[in-house]
């Protein structure tokens, strides 16, 4: 049935009536969006300010580090690291959630609500950076005149294991336990005198052995080298061999055991080589103290905490060698130990020699030789 002009007027109005709704929808949809997005951005930005740039001081106590060591952080991960701004987040934006993430140990929860994203944190382009943040070796020269190391000419540093409470499904939980019974893994850190990692081996579970994770460490392809004719020190849970120094067991050794003087060549020695060999312990209890995602329950899958804790390593060595002063520097003291975190394991890797023994043992001597002689002399 053909329609009338009046019927086709009708329909075509009733078509452009229809059309004008849906493109009206739309536009108002679009609009609301495009709210909600500025607000969003605002929002993020605003975060951002009172988080980092309101502030050093509340830059330090937000995300670890001042305004000046945020900014070029930024800048590095940006043009070296491959970070670029993304859809719904800045640069900037993505390392401060970043570093909080870590400062505080904050669920993602709390992380969507205050930067208006959801997501998961990348923490592969901070590990890529590792030549760029790992502090390079060098070993004690002849001429060194710290008290501390002047003895310990050849020595690269300090070396030991430490345990970070990690999230693990209970049916996994067995290799994770350690004797203490809490749910662990068994983290290795290298680090020079001046409290930088040198190397660090995370992943292995909490009732690994620690010849384990030291012979793991010394076989991969890129883990932990070691130049002849230098070492690290070792606690006496370690065997005394080529390239690591241990103290004498059946003697004195922790730094607070020191109440009354050395009696004799092993126990002077003893008290030295833990005077020197304490930098990792401060280092361990530096970054613990940093970094809330280290000493508390975590909240993120085993899977993604090797990565955590040597980015966590990473950034510590950054703030260390970028700020003029580390802010908690003057809250782990110097004779800082690590309690609860025994490693009595004996390192089956490293086969003790008669030559190193003859070294350890010549070196204890001329100690106790001086001291004995300036001692008198005083």
């Amino acid at each position: 049935m053909t329609r009338t002009p009046l019927q086709q007027r009708i329909v075509r109005n009733r078509q452009n009536v229809m059309t004008s709704v849906v493109r009206a929808f739309y536009v108002i949809k679009a609009t609301i969006l495009w709210q909600k997005y500025l607000m969003s951005y605002h929002n993020g930005r605003d975060s951002i300010h009172d988080m980092v740039y309101k502030s050093d001081k509340t830059s330090v106590v937000n995300i670890r580090m001042n305004r000046n060591a945020f900014t070029r952080l930024c800048d590095m991960l940006e043009q070296r690291g491959g970070l670029k701004n993304s859809k719904n987040m800045l640069v900037d934006e993505q390392v401060a959630m970043f570093l909080h993430v870590l400062a505080h140990n904050e669920k993602n929860r709390i992380i969507v609500e205050r930067f208006k994203w959801s997501g998961e944190t990348s923490y592969m382009r901070y590990v890529r950076l590792h030549k760029e943040f790992y502090k390079k070796p060098v070993p004690i020269p002849d001429d060194e005149t710290d008290e501390r190391w002047r003895r310990f000419k050849g020595s690269l540093g300090a070396l030991d294991g430490t345990y970070i409470k990690v999230k693990v499904l209970a049916a996994n939980r067995k290799p994770y336990r350690t004797r203490k019974g809490e749910i662990c893994t068994n983290v290795l850190g290298v680090c020079s005198r001046d409290l930088q990692f040198i190397y660090v081996l995370a992943g292995w579970e909490g009732s690994a052995a620690d010849s384990r994770v030291l012979r793991d460490a010394i076989s991969r392809p890129h883990g932990l080298k070691i130049a002849h004719g230098t070492y690290y020190l070792c606690d006496a849970g370690y065997t005394n061999g080529e390239r690591f120094l241990t103290p004498y067991r059946g003697q004195r050794y922790n730094l607070n055991d020191w109440s009354r003087p050395p009696t004799n060549a092993k126990e002077l020695y003893n008290m030295r080589h833990s005077t020197a060999r304490n930098v990792i312990e401060r280092c361990f209890g530096l970054i613990k103290s940093r970094w809330a995602i280290l000493r508390d329950n975590a909240y993120h899958p085993i899977e993604s905490m090797p990565r955590i804790i040597i980015a966590c390593c990473l950034m510590h060595n950054f703030i260390r060698t970028t700020m003029t002063e580390d802010p908690l520097d003057q809250e782990i003291p110097i004779n800082h130990t690590q309690f609860g975190d025994e490693h009595d394991n004996i390192i089956s890797t490293v086969e003790t020699s008669q030559g190193w023994t003859d070294r350890r043992d010549l070196l204890a001597n001329t100690m106790f030789t001086d001291w004995t002689a300036r001692r008198a002399n005083n």
